[in-house]
């Protein structure tokens, strides 16, 4: 068998591999999304136009996201089948956070609400409507500020206030301050 003939022989033999490990890895758009039986599966279209249902969603063990139709997957198929497909990372481009320092994370959805680790131990917090809190303690080790857009009073000032504040008294004179202080 001379050299031309070997190189094709192993090409026809190497081929049908070679489409396996081609068809391993795919970026696909989200279409529509559903949960059966605690999955979170997606109708994905993938680039070459193929679509596939009943897909499911990875996702990190203490996190849980719902991506919107119209974001991108990354989509892995188990032995390049393409009918066994496992999402393992989505994104939405579209809603991103822009402007992050190497080394930060955040949480956000598409309505703007976000959660950002900042680098120099910072975390900001921004919710359109509220924040809730369920939990039958909170503690905090240093100063609450309120209304800081406006100039804002820490509650040691608050309390300062309370503490020593008085009301004019029914007889003309001076109430003392509050019996038990803040």
């Amino acid at each position: 068998m001379n050299r031309a003939s070997l190189i094709t022989h192993l090409n026809r033999w190497i081929a049908p591999l070679r489409r396996r490990v081609l068809l391993m890895v795919a970026r696909s758009v989200i279409d529509l999304l559903d949960e059966k039986n605690g999955k979170l599966l997606a109708q994905i279209k993938l680039l070459d136009g193929q679509v596939r249902a009943q897909v499911e969603i990875l996702q990190q063990y203490g996190f849980a996201s719902r991506p919107l139709a119209g974001g991108e997957a990354g989509v892995m198929f188990v032995g390049g089948n393409r009918h066994h497909g496992l999402v393992i990372a989505t994104d939405d481009k579209r809603y991103r956070l822009r402007g992050m320092a190497n080394g930060e994370v955040a949480l956000y959805t598409d309505e703007g609400d976000v959660v950002h680790l900042k680098r120099g131990g910072e975390i900001y917090v921004k919710a359109k409507t509220k924040v809730r809190i369920d939990t039958p303690r909170l503690e905090c080790t240093g100063e609450i500020i309120d209304r800081i857009a406006s100039g804002g009073r820490s509650m040691s000032a608050m309390r300062a206030v309370y503490n020593g504040h008085t009301h004019p008294g029914d007889s003309g004179g001076q109430t003392g301050p509050p019996g038990n202080g803040m």
